[in-house]
């Protein structure tokens, strides 16, 4: 297992990367359900903050994998066990989503957890044998997450309230700084294409789940309503707004964004937003749907906000790490001010078209104004 190329030309995804996506999106759908729940009785606050700790979970992990791939991915039938490892891990933390949203009990996604962290673990010393020069980050990779690992065993004996969440957000700090305390000195490889590439699959799939999520809503939904003219606003809503999401997303040519160690901390973790977002907004078209049916008692105006608000945190999300450093000042303006507007649609009369209308926006604007040439060698910031 040693360092690949970072220029190695024609570098794809595997179909073994593409494996371990789906299986992660087993337990985004389950985490998006279980929010949608929380949403659609009110309870805001816990369900909110429930999704965010279970989606950094599923996110890190997911996260840790993707990058490790890009610089040791040997392929053979040790890295393949050992990622499988991994895959059975996500599959017991999605087991235990549901007793962690309705009841605090976060055992299960712990111990879910710390299995694809210590299979992490098992794949950075491995590649510690012959990493050369990389050997130091390495090791400072495998004994930083193994040292965290015994926090989150530690956080399942913390009472669950404003404590416990104080503790995640500790404990998820240091998770997050391990990449920056283990390659301080020397980083190690990654491919420009190949990381995008993979990030941008995995959002091609958790906006295909949402899609599919807020399809089975609505079709479940019309069997209760006399009317076919609200869903129909909804269905089209739908469609528009993920259509709109993949448009802006693909727009920007991504791997100019991590150019540079720091751009790709950036890239990486401001994906978390991304793809968050992008798994809330079925959650959302489920909790308009609820409204709709008398499943809920939620304002119009609450409803909607958990449509819009994941639509515009993944508009300024991927603006602030991908668009703004290839657009023009027309496209600078246009995508946060729609990020804007989409906010601001509750409180107007006919929510569901404008927000329709403002991503259908973005994207005329985008079509209009392509990305700004890059000038500059392969490692410009």
């Amino acid at each position: 297992m040693q360092p690949r190329d970072p220029a190695q030309p024609h570098r794809a995804a595997s179909s073994l990367e593409l494996f371990f996506d789906l299986v992660f999106v087993v337990a985004v759908s389950i985490t998006s359900a279980q929010l949608h729940h929380a949403l659609s009785h009110g309870d805001f606050v816990h369900g909110i903050t429930s999704y965010a700790m279970l989606f950094f979970a599923i996110w890190w992990a997911w996260m840790n994998f993707t990058w490790f791939a890009t610089s040791f991915d040997t392929d053979d039938w040790l890295y393949r066990v050992t990622t499988i490892v991994q895959m059975g891990g996500v599959l017991v933390l999605a087991a235990g989503v549901p007793a962690a949203f309705e009841h605090g009990d976060f055992t299960v996604p712990v111990i879910g957890y710390v299995v694809m962290r210590v299979a992490m673990i098992a794949q950075w010393l491995r590649a510690s044998r012959r990493a050369g020069d990389l050997r130091g980050a390495t090791r400072r990779y495998a004994v930083g997450i193994a040292a965290v690992q015994v926090l989150w065993v530690l956080f399942l004996l913390i009472p669950s309230g404003t404590l416990q969440l104080i503790a995640f957000v500790v404990f998820a700090l240091l998770e997050v700084s391990i990449p920056v305390f283990a390659e301080y000195r020397r980083q190690t490889p990654w491919h420009p294409h190949h990381i995008t590439e993979r990030y941008g699959l995995f959002t091609l799939i958790v906006l295909g789940e949402s899609l599919l999520a807020s399809a089975n809503a609505i079709i479940d939904a019309s069997r209760e309503l006399e009317s076919f003219v609200p869903l129909i606003s909804i269905s089209v809503l739908t469609l528009v707004v993920t259509a709109s999401l993949w448009w802006i997303y693909f727009w920007p040519p991504h791997h100019r964004a991590i150019t540079t160690f720091g751009r790709s901390l950036r890239f990486g973790y401001t994906h978390y937003f991304v793809f968050a977002a992008a798994a809330a907004f079925s959650a959302g078209i489920e909790v308009e749907l609820d409204v709709l049916t008398g499943e809920s008692h939620l304002s119009i105006v609450e409803a909607s906000l958990t449509v819009t608000i994941p639509i515009a945190l993944f508009l300024l999300a991927i603006w602030w790490v991908a668009i703004r450093d290839n657009a023009d000042r027309v496209v600078n303006t246009v995508v946060p001010l729609g990020a804007v507007l989409v906010l601001l649609d509750p409180v107007l009369p006919i929510p569901v078209a404008i927000t329709a209308a403002v991503m259908a926006s973005i994207v005329v604007v985008l079509v209009l104004r392509p990305p700004a040439a890059h000038h500059g060698g392969p490692h410009a910031s």
